[in-house]
Formats: structure tokens, C-alpha cells, sequence
């Protein structure tokens, strides 16, 4: 019964098509990150230069999400995303043939990360928002989301170690090579779905006012605002320590594409356990207390992992740093997709892209700056302060969240207990009793 109740969205055909195709894809997209930052410190030895690699491949999120939000909301998003894989299969194999041919530089490296980024600008949105589509009960998303972010750290936790094996054994050609062939399982998997045509809004303004329109819907409700927020401290001073992650692999732990592919995937372990606990749940009742209380164990957790000198025990850490950030990301995530209207869904999510992703180039390359002064030890310690004090910022604005979305939650009808009248427990504050 537990497994039925974890599992339960995979009962709609779309969402288990989906799902199969991307375990596939995204297990050859976590290879070709891993592949990517070696290959970048392999040529150069420059923590600062992974702090630009970082830039440059989620810049263009933070530029271009707005307009992939609108885009989303206006356009077939079932196409957006058959799009959007096709230029990311393109992407992935044009890596390898530099790789295969000899002539891949530094710079080929840092364009195609841009050009990713871009494309990943637009589909992000697209599919954040897809999931309404595909799954038919609403009170069913948050199973659907989390199951979402299960096959992410599934991915995450197979596709590093994959990729450190790969490199030692034949470069990292190869890891961009089956990122580029794995696509076709996700492409497979979207013209097999049988959608029901949503209608599309019929806007008259252009595309400026769509995202103001957007801008003013999204932070000019404080729950949502509070929450994209909070997400970008996460971002900018905590997500940074993924950058680095050669540096403590090679000079700190002594060790090489290997060391980097286990610490990569131990994160993916303690994430994926975060995503089976989410799916579990039978109500997102409680979701909003979790936000800042995951966001303290991420941040503890990347503090300790800094000074910690032990393969092992820095693999532990990241487990359960792994745990407190998917917790607080699907909690975050399921929130704001349930609060959101309908027609401008795409938008809350390109922002919410735009403050998990978007604003991440800014970490990543302060964290590069940072690092080659300070030393990696002292910037993570630093971020993970920052994140500390953010979230218990947060924490004291709780009791304000659930009175404005205590109405919406009574309006969706999606907890009957508060469709019905009847007076219970806080959404936010107090965790559901099962």
C-alpha cells in the first residue's frame, strides 16, 4: 500500500510515459555536467574558470525565463518541449564530435553551455508547467512533482558515478555522446502521449506586457514572493558549492573523475530519499514548515562538508545536504503550483526558474571568485551563514503565509477538511497527523 501510494500518479498513461523517458534522459544529462566541469578543470586547473563555466551555461535562465514563462502560457507546451529536447539532443552531440575530432578549446566549452542554457530557459518552464497536463487530479500534483524530482535524483545519483567511471576509462567524449543518444528516450515519450489539447489563451497584448503582466502576479502575492526569495539565497550562496566540487575532488580529497562522480551522486542519495518521503505524503499539508527547516540542513550540511578532509564522511554530508535541499525545492515547487492560476502558471514557474537556476551564474561565479582567494572552505562556510539567516527570515513570516493562502486552499477544495468548513490545522504550520 505504501509503494501504491508513492507511485500513485503513474496511473495516468502521459505522467508514466514521461516519466520512464525521462529517467533515461536525465541520467546522460547528470554524465554530461559531471563530464563538462572535469574537462574544463582537467584543461585549465582554475576553480575561477568553473565559476565561469557555471555562468555561462545558467545566465541566459535568468535573462530569457520571463519570456519562456509567457511563451509556456501561450504556446502548446506539449510542442515547446519536443522543441526544446530535440536542441538539447543537438547540443550534447556537438560536445562530442569536438571531443572525437580533437579540437575542443575551452571557449567551445563555455558557448555550448550558453546555448544549453538558453534553450533550458525555455523549457524548464514548459515542462514545470506540463505536469498539470499530464496528470488529471489536482490533488494528485504534489505526488506528481515529487515523483518528478525522484527521477532527477535517481539520475543524479546513477549518472555521476557512471560518468567518473566513463572518464577514467575513456575520456569524456564518450559521456556526451550517450547524453546526446539518451534524448531519444524522451522524445520518444512525448510523441507517444495522447494530449488533451488545452485551449490557449487568447491575449491581444505582446509579449512585454505578458511578462509584466506576469512580474506583477507573481511578486505582488507575498507568499510567492517570500518563497522565490528564499530560493535565491539558496541559490546564489548555497547551490555555488556544485561548481567547486572538482577542486575538493582532485586537491582536497586526493582524488579524481571518480572521487568527483561519488560525490556528485551521494547528493542524489540523500535527495532521492527526500523525494520518496514527499511522495508518501498523502496531503501538502505541512509543506510550508518544511520550507525553511530543509533549507538549515542544506546549509549546515555544505558548511560541514567544507572542512571535512574524509572521502567517506564527506559522502555522508552530502546525503544529507542532498535530502535538505530536494525537501525544500519540491516543497517550494508543489506550493507555488497549487496557488497559481492556471493561465499564468508558466510564469510563476519561469520565476521560480529564475530564482532556483537563474540566479545561480551569480554564485557560481562569485563562489569562482571567492574560492581563488579565500579557498573553497571558507566560501562555502560563508554561503552556508548566509542561507542559515535567510531562512529564519523566512521561518517568522510563516503565521502571515497561511493567512493568505488558507482562502486559496478553501477555494481549490484541494484539503476537504478545509473545503468542508470545517476548522483544522494550519496548511503551512502544523504537519498532517499520518
Amino acid at each position: 500500500m505504501v509503494m501504491k501510494n508513492i507511485f500513485r500518479t503513474l496511473c495516468y498513461r502521459n505522467f508514466r510515459l514521461f516519466f520512464i523517458g525521462q529517467n533515461i534522459s536525465l541520467i546522460g544529462t547528470w554524465m554530461q555536467q559531471v563530464a563538462m566541469g572535469w574537462l574544463v578543470y582537467r584543461l585549465t586547473s582554475s576553480a575561477f574558470l568553473l565559476g565561469v563555466l557555471g555562468f555561462s551555461s545558467q545566465i541566459p535562465t535568468f535573462i530569457l525565463s520571463p519570456l519562456g514563462g509567457v511563451v509556456a502560457d501561450r504556446f502548446d507546451r506539449h510542442k515547446l518541449l519536443l522543441i526544446t529536447q530535440t536542441l538539447s539532443m543537438i547540443q550534447a552531440l556537438t560536445l562530442a564530435a569536438l571531443i572525437f575530432t580533437g579540437t575542443i578549446q575551452v571557449w567551445h566549452i563555455m558557448c555550448l553551455g550558453f546555448f544549453l542554457g538558453c534553450i533550458n530557459s525555455f523549457d524548464i518552464p514548459a515542462r514545470q508547467s506540463f505536469l498539470v497536463e499530464m496528470v488529471e487530479k489536482k490533488e494528485n500534483l504534489g505526488n506528481a512533482i515529487a515523483l518528478n524530482a525522484l527521477m532527477f535524483n535517481a539520475a543524479r545519483l546513477i549518472g555521476p558515478s557512471v560518468a567518473g567511471l566513463i572518464i577514467a576509462l575513456s575520456g569524456e567524449g564518450v559521456c556526451f555522446l550517450l547524453n546526446g543518444l539518451s534524448f531519444s528516450a524522451v522524445i520518444w515519450s512525448l510523441v507517444a502521449m495522447k494530449i488533451k489539447r488545452q485551449k490557449l489563451p487568447a491575449r491581444g497584448e505582446n509579449i512585454l506586457e505578458g511578462i509584466k503582466e506576469g512580474f506583477r502576479y507573481t511578486f505582488g502575492f507575498e507568499p510567492i514572493r517570500l518563497i522565490l526569495m528564499l530560493l535565491s539565497v539558496i541559490s546564489v550562496m548555497g547551490m555555488s558549492y556544485i561548481v567547486l566540487m572538482p577542486v575538493f575532488a582532485r586537491d582536497i580529497l586526493r582524488g579524481g573523475p571518480q572521487t568527483l562522480g561519488f560525490l556528485m551522486a551521494s547528493g542524489g542519495i540523500g535527495a532521492a530519499a527526500a523525494t520518496i518521503y514527499l511522495a508518501s505524503r498523502k496531503s501538502i499539508v505541512g509543506l510550508g514548515r518544511l520550507i525553511p527547516i530543509s533549507a538549515v540542513i542544506f546549509a549546515v550540511a555544505i558548511m560541514l562538508f567544507s572542512v571535512s578532509r574524509t572521502l567517506w564522511l564527506s559522502v555522508t554530508i552530502l546525503a544529507v545536504g542532498g535530502f535538505g535541499l530536494m525537501v525544500n525545492m519540491a516543497a517550494c515547487n508543489t506550493i507555488l503550483q497549487t496557488i497559481s492560476d492556471d493561465d499564468k502558471r508558466g510564469r510563476v514557474m519561469s520565476f521560480y526558474t529564475m530564482s532556483f537556476m537563474g540566479v545561480a551564474p551569480i554564485g557560481s561565479l562569485a563562489a569562482g571568485a571567492l574560492a581563488s582567494r579565500m579557498g573553497v572552505t571558507s566560501t562555502l562556510i560563508i554561503g552556508g551563514l548566509v542561507c542559515i539567516t535567510a531562512s529564519l527570515l523566512f521561518a517568522s513570516k510563516l503565521s502571515i503565509i497561511k493567512e493568505l493562502i488558507h482562502p486559496i486552499y478553501r477555494k481549490i477544495g484541494i484539503i476537504p477538511e478545509v473545503a468542508s468548513g470545517l476548522n483544522i490545522v494550519s496548511e503551512l504550520n502544523v504537519p498532517p497527523e499520518d
